[in-house]
């Protein structure tokens, strides 16, 4: 099996190497994809030297599964090469989440919709994936009316640069910016552009990838996206609003059941979850499960996940596990 790696070199591609060493997936030839500039120089990986090569020497070889983070622009250009070549493309960018005939997968709660036919398959945004994945049993037992969502964000979700420019301002270094403002000490409540009515893409990615993950046009949302000065982990404040009653004793182990969930809940305790728990894990952690007081059959959760895992390389690398499990390819 051949698998392409677009953005070989970034955060993201990094971390889908490690995560597919990290969960033994066979292949026989590794196709690591970067920027012309990084073309011809090696990576190792397995034991072995691969060469960075070309987007197109990338298609010309054919690849079983090619797994993009290379930004939206080059998704929109290549996807649709490699897809015309059979191969399938994992696309880790916004560029094909809400294109209504492009399934938006999170293995947990809806790879069952893929078939053989669907070669271009979109990875969630980060602070959707683990989100959803909390939310997907709640929504089925109780039916989800309404969510408000204040999201707590890891510079790496906007990079390298982003890193960068934390450590410098760390260390009284005037380097390139991210932000246009300082985030060492700071919170920066706009986690990509602002789009329509003053919410960033950002927040608009939460409102609209959850209705069509879990199906339901019917639920409302509305997020606030905040970027923290953190190098790993994006934390959630959820509020539910459900269509019918329910039993807060009933809602943890609803939780604990769910593949990829960890519930820490032991308040009296100071158990919580943050990102710590979460650096370097592939599960969503739930905790501060508790009714809210002010609004009826509603519920509040906090929620954290390493967001360049299963926020982005695990959940991409768990599409091509199913994709191989189901003999799709391999």
């Amino acid at each position: 099996m051949k698998i392409a790696v677009v953005g070989a070199t970034g955060l993201v591609g990094r971390k889908i190497l490690e995560v597919i060493n990290e969960r033994d997936i066979q292949f026989t030839e590794l196709i690591p994809v970067a920027s012309e500039k990084s073309v011809g120089k090696k990576i190792s990986f397995k034991g072995k030297d691969w060469t960075v090569v070309s987007l197109q020497n990338a298609v010309d070889q054919k690849p079983d599964v090619a797994l993009f983070s290379a930004g939206g622009e080059t998704s929109l250009k290549w996807a649709e090469a490699f897809a015309a070549n059979g191969t399938f493309v994992i696309d880790n960018s916004s560029a094909w989440r809400m294109h209504p005939d492009k399934k938006l997968v999170v293995p947990e709660i809806n790879a069952g919709e893929l078939t053989i036919n669907d070669k271009i398959i979109a990875n969630p945004n980060c602070s959707t994936i683990q989100m959803v994945l909390a939310l997907a049993p709640l929504h089925k037992k109780y039916k989800i009316k309404r969510v408000v969502v204040s999201t707590y964000q890891s510079i790496t979700g906007s990079g390298i640069l982003a890193v960068n420019q934390l450590e410098n301002e760390r260390n009284g270094i005037d380097g390139p910016k991210k932000y246009p403002h300082v985030i060492d000490k700071n919170c920066i409540p706009q986690c990509d552009d602002f789009s329509d009515g003053d919410y960033t893409k950002e927040e608009l990615k939460l409102v609209n990838e959850t209705k069509k993950i879990l199906g339901d046009n019917s639920i409302q949302v509305t997020a606030t996206a905040v970027r923290v000065p953190l190098v790993g982990g994006h934390s959630e404040s959820i509020n539910v609003e459900f269509e019918h009653e329910y039993e807060l004793a009933d809602i943890r182990p609803l939780l604990e059941k769910e593949e990829g969930i960890i519930v820490l809940d032991d308040v009296k305790n100071s158990v919580y979850p943050m990102p710590i728990n979460a650096h370097e894990k592939d599960e969503v952690f739930v905790g501060r499960i508790r009714r809210d007081f002010s609004q009826p059959k509603s519920l509040n959760l906090w929620i954290v996940s390493d967001n360049l895992r299963k926020g982005a390389a695990t959940n991409a690398v768990q599409i091509m596990e199913y994709l191989i499990k189901n003999n799709f390819i391999g």
